[in-house]
Order: structure tokens, then C-alpha cells, then sequence
């Protein structure tokens, strides 16, 4: 009887080894490396003379063509993925466990299904009739709405080949499996060959398929990497589960921006999307607040009009503790050193605590402005005024450098009812500033200060 051969694969960067090692080599992760059974096939794709070989064409002779989207009734949902679902693409969605990411396709499976489009849930980890149960209560249930509970890749294949479907769910990637591969279902092994073989079908048929994808503690995409790079897109929704507020968030898009946001709020009946996420994020803004700011981010194509929270209190700690929710921790000692050099305050021996109201996540640089001002709102311990916006990034010298897009920035702070924008100097010209609002130019932290903190 020949031996079986086996091969030690690491679960995050898909690494292959002949023996186990407790460090991978490939991501230097400890403890990822599994054993699996090789798989016994060894029959190699040679192509033939019948068969079909592609030639290279020139870029300038292929016909381009303007494929229409699927537009669901979800505004939110179409504008993370660049306008509507595209034919023939492949989705990736991950998020933290009960969260909401079956609810949403649920309910766009079912919008679909009501547009009298046949569409396939496919799910690995609930049986139909828990399905059903849970779109009873959502109210979506459709007659064009198939169910299958189902994980063999195979059958699954041939049930999207009998029906052929608008739109396909996979809920979820990880259980899904092969049989001619050995391993166990979510391995690496299994993982890719599964999604390799969803993407020649969703190409091949023209079926745009969605796969929800299980995260890790670290909230990165269960499996190997390789994954997101397989798919035409990737959505993250995020938002805690004990809040009402979900945010959709794209972070790779073959056919569209990347860094798109949609807002949701989840109700009894299903996701409800929030189309002004601005007013959401202010509504409970408390006036006259020391180490209150407003900052204008922009996330994809759409401004958002966020606070910011600063607290700076006297440290009893050796190491005051610089905390921050929202923004990267690094960036919050980088504004405090810049305030201290530039601008004299003693904040050397102060614990510093900065949050983003409402649980959003800004990563760009035209907020360092806002969360510098509130910090020193909050040491001098003197508000700002509650309808100033504070838009720029902070250079190291003190200087406040120009951003992008500041005329969609201002038209969004007009819109809700804000009086003064604090900006860069450098930001003023080429364009037309609204009537109902002013706009000052600022060209370094102590101007700025000087401008917001008024006595």
C-alpha cells in the first residue's frame, strides 16, 4: 500500500514545507504551520492543438463596452461598490461574527429576487430552514429567492450551472470544500482551490457571487492572503455589535474607488442605511465641551463631518499614557510633540486620551488639525466654538499643509449649518466659497490656536 505523503501549510501566507517548524518562513508567524495530505491527482492541464489558445491583441483594437450594473434599492451598498454590481465579479465581505453580514446580503438577495432576478443563497453553516426563519423576520422573502444548504464545491457548481442565477451568496468561503483536495474545509488547500473554482464560474457564466469570508482576531480575512488578491473586490463591515451603526467600508475595488463608506443602522426588521451619516455622527455633540472638534474626512468620494474628543488630564504614572479610538496611536505623542516644541505647551506630563465619536476610522492627514486643537481645548480647558470645522495637516514645524478636495469638505459643513472653516492657507484659491459660510486661511498651529481658542 503506498504511504500517503503530507505537507505542512501555513495557515496565514499559504507557505508549503515538508517537515513542521514552529516559526513560518514566509510570514514569520509562530505556530501556523498544519499538516494536510497532499492531494493524489496528479493529472497536468497540456493544452492541445483543438483546443482554444488565446493570442495577444493590441490594446488598441479591443472593443471596451459599458456592461450595466445591478442596482439594488440600497444607495449605500451601490456607492461602496462603484455604482451597482458587476457582472460576472467576484466579492469578498468579511467581518467580526454577528455583525450583520448575512442580514445585508440576505436583504439584497431578496431586492434582487423582488426585481424578478433569480438569485441563489447558498448557505455552509445554516440549514434552509434556519434561513428562512431569519428572512421571516427580516420580511424578504421572494418566490425567485432559492435557498441551498449545501458545502460540496461540486454540487454547488453544478446547481449554479442549472439555474443560473442573477446573483449568487456563498455564506461562507471556509466551509466550503473539495473532495479530491484532503484536507479539512477553511485550510488553505481548500480556501483557494474553492475560490479559484467560484471566480471561472462567475466569469465564464457572467453571475456576479458573493463569498463572506470569516476574520481572525486580529480582524484581517480568515485563510490564506492570496485570497483578496483573487477576488475583484473587497468589503469590510465593521461596527460593534452592541451598537446600532454598521459601517461598509471597501478597501479593494477593481471597478471602482477604493475606501468607499456605507453607513447602516440595524433595526429589528434588518439594516436600515443612513444616507446624511454626518447628522449620525453629531447628533449627540455636547456644546460648549472643552476638547470638542469638528473635523471634515473625506472617506472615498463623500465628506463626513466628524468629532473628535480630546481628554488631557495630569498623569500619576512615571509614562504619561497616550490612548487613542479611531486614529492612529502614533499620531497623537507626533501632535502633542508639535504643540509642545512649537507652540509651549507643557503637555510632557499629561495622559493624553483621543477618541472619534461614534466609532468611525480616519486614517488620512487633514485630521491632524482638529485633533491638535482639541487637545489643547482640553489642556487650556477653554472650548472651541460649536460651529467651527477644523480641516489640515500638521507638519512637523508647526506649518499647516494644504489637503484635497476642500471644496466638497466646506459645501458638506455649509450644508449642516456651520459658520467658520478652519483650513490651510494654501487651500483658498481655485475655487468658490459658498455665501453662508466663512473660510479662514491658516498657515500654522499658532494661528490656528490663536483663531479657535479666543477669549
Amino acid at each position: 500500500m503506498a504511504k500517503r505523503k503530507t505537507k505542512f501549510v501555513c495557515q496565514d501566507c499559504g507557505y508549503e514545507s515538508a517537515r513542521w517548524m514552529g516559526k513560518c518562513p514566509g510570514c514569520h508567524q509562530w505556530n501556523t504551520l498544519v499538516e494536510e495530505i497532499e492531494s493524489s491527482s496528479k493529472n497536468k492541464h497540456v493544452p492541445t492543438s483543438s483546443q482554444h489558445i488565446s493570442k495577444p491583441e493590441k490594446i488598441t483594437q479591443i472593443e471596451s463596452t459599458d456592461e450595466p450594473r445591478m442596482k439594488t434599492p440600497m444607495k449605500e451598498f451601490n456607492r461602496v461598490l462603484g455604482g451597482g454590481i458587476v457582472p460576472g465579479s467576484l466579492v469578498l465581505i468579511g467581518g467580526d461574527p454577528g455583525i450583520g453580514k448575512s442580514t445585508l446580503l440576505l436583504q439584497i438577495s431578496a431586492h434582487l429576487a423582488e426585481k424578478q432576478l433569480p438569485v441563489l443563497y447558498i448557505s455552509g453553516e445554516e440549514s434552509t430552514r434556519q434561513t428562512k426563519i431569519r428572512a421571516d423576520r427580516l420580511g424578504v422573502a421572494q418566490d425567485l429567492l432559492f435557498v441551498l444548504a449545501e458545502t460540496n464545491l461540486f454540487d454547488i457548481a453544478n446547481q449554479i450551472e442549472a439555474i443560473k442565477p442573477s446573483f449568487v451568496v456563498i455564506d461562507s468561503i471556509q466551509t466550503i470544500y473539495r473532495e479530491e483536495i484532503q484536507s479539512a474545509p477553511g485550510s488553505v488547500s481548500q480556501v483557494r482551490e474553492s475560490t479559484s473554482e467560484l471566480m471561472r464560474l462567475a466569469k465564464t457564466l457572467g453571475i456576479p457571487i458573493f463569498i463572506v469570508g470569516h476574520v481572525t482576531k486580529e480582524g484581517a480575512i480568515a485563510g490564506p492572503r492570496m485570497l483578496e488578491h483573487m477576488v475583484d473586490a473587497v468589503l469590510y463591515f465593521e461596527g460593534e455589535r452592541h451598537h446600532t451603526y454598521r459601517i461598509l467600508r471597501s478597501v479593494k475595488n477593481r471597478f471602482g474607488s477604493t475606501h468607499e463608506m456605507g453607513i447602516f443602522e440595524m433595526k429589528e426588521e434588518g439594516l436600515r442605511e443612513v444616507m446624511n451619516p454626518s447628522e449620525v455622527f453629531l447628533e449627540e455633540r455636547s456644546e460648549g465641551a472643552a476638547g470638542s472638534t469638528v473635523v471634515a474626512s473625506m472617506e472615498g468620494t463623500r465628506p463626513v463631518l466628524v468629532e473628535i474628543q480630546a481628554l488631557i488630564a495630569p498623569s500619576s504614572f512615571g509614562n504619561p499614557r497616550r490612548m487613542a479610538t479611531g486614529v492612529d496611536n502614533s499620531r497623537v505623542p507626533l501632535l502633542m510633540a508639535v504643540l509642545e516644541k512649537r507652540v509651549g505647551l507643557l503637555l510632557q506630563n499629561h495622559d493624553a486620551y483621543i477618541k472619534v465619536a461614534g466609532g468611525v476610522k480616519l486614517d488620512e492627514p487633514a485630521i491632524d488639525l482638529a485633533i491638535a486643537v482639541s487637545i489643547a481645548s482640553s489642556f487650556r480647558d477653554h472650548p472651541t466654538k460649536p460651529d467651527d470645522i477644523f480641516i489640515g495637516e500638521v507638519g512637523l514645524t508647526g506649518e499647516i499643509r494644504r489637503v484635497s478636495r476642500i471644496e466638497q469638505r466646506v459645501q458638506e459643513a455649509a450644508k449642516l449649518g456651520f459658520n467658520r472653516v478652519i483650513c490651510p492657507q494654501n487651500n483658498l484659491d481655485g475655487w468658490k466659497i459658498p455665501d453662508n459660510i466663512q473660510v479662514v486661511g491658516v498657515s500654522t498651529v499658532q494661528e490656528a490656536l490663536d483663531i479657535s481658542l479666543e477669549r
